[in-house]
This record gives C-alpha cells, structure tokens and sequence, in this order.
C-alpha cells in the first residue's frame, strides 16, 4: 500500500492513495493553517471507526439482522503535551432496526476487535480502546433504546 501527500499552498495537501481518491488535508488556523480540510489525527479516528464500522455492518447483514440505520462514533483523547499521542479512545456501535440480536451484535463486535479490523489491532497495542454499543428499536420514525452495554473480551 501506498501513500502521497502533495502540498498545495500553505499547510494544505492533498492526499491519496492506491484507491486513486483524493482528501484534502490542512492545519487548523491556530497553527498556520486555513483549516480547509481534515487535520490528519482526525484522519487517523476516522480509519478507525470506518474499518471496525465496515466489519459489523458486514457481520451483521450475514448475520441476517434487520439493520436501519449503524451509525460509529469514536471518541479519543490525547495528551496535553506534544506529540499529544491518542491515549485512550472509546468506540460508540450504535445499531438501529427490528429485532437485531444483542449476541450478534456482541458477536460482530468481537470479530471486529478480536480477528478482522487492522486499524483497532495496531491503535490497541497502543492505547487503550473501550468498545460501547447501543441498540434501538425503531418504530413509526421514533427510536427506543433496547439494550445497551460494553463489550468486554473473554479471558480463557
């Protein structure tokens, strides 16, 4: 896999990839730049929540859940001083739709973190990442809380 950034103007670049897809990159204003694109930490929180998101909605549809809307959210703090490395991070599965399973949720969760999703495999060995989830019913446009909880790997 390879990677580029070309620097446009500024501290502003433009980044891609294998995929041949383009993503602007640029410092908030504070520190020289513009602010016209992602800052690449929050490039790296996103590559997290997309890759362990990908994995459960893939899990879940073979799982046959009645899946309406997925949404992943991930929350991760950093350290005050420089490099401000992640230290902690907490990933939110919120899953919504009729009758889905708590278990297959929990199932895919584990999948994700235990087997499929390299981003949370190497960020792990890093920092320590909570994995949260929710699960709602949805009816007439109106979503319930079902069941909520956090996923803790079994110690054998």
């Amino acid at each position: 896999m390879q990677a580029k950034v070309n620097w446009q103007e500024g501290m502003s670049f433009a980044g891609t990839a294998d995929s041949g897809f383009s993503i602007q990159m640029d410092a908030k204003k504070e520190v020289g730049g513009e602010g016209k694109g992602f800052i690449p930490m929050e490039l790296m929180v996103l590559s997290l929540a997309g890759c362990t998101a990908m994995d459960v909605i893939s899990i879940l549809k073979k799982k046959r859940q009645d899946v309406t809307d997925f949404e992943v959210r991930v929350d991760a703090d950093r350290a005050e001083e420089h490099p401000k490395v992640f230290t902690h991070a907490t990933i939110y599965y919120i899953v919504t739709g009729q009758a889905v399973d708590e278990a297959a949720v929990l199932r895919a969760i584990q999948l994700t973190a235990e087997r499929y999703c390299p981003a949370q495999a190497m960020l792990g060995q890093v920092f320590p990442i909570d994995l949260r989830y929710q699960i709602f019913k949805e009816s007439g446009g109106v979503k319930e809380l079902v069941v909520e909880g956090l996923y803790t790997p079994i110690q054998i």
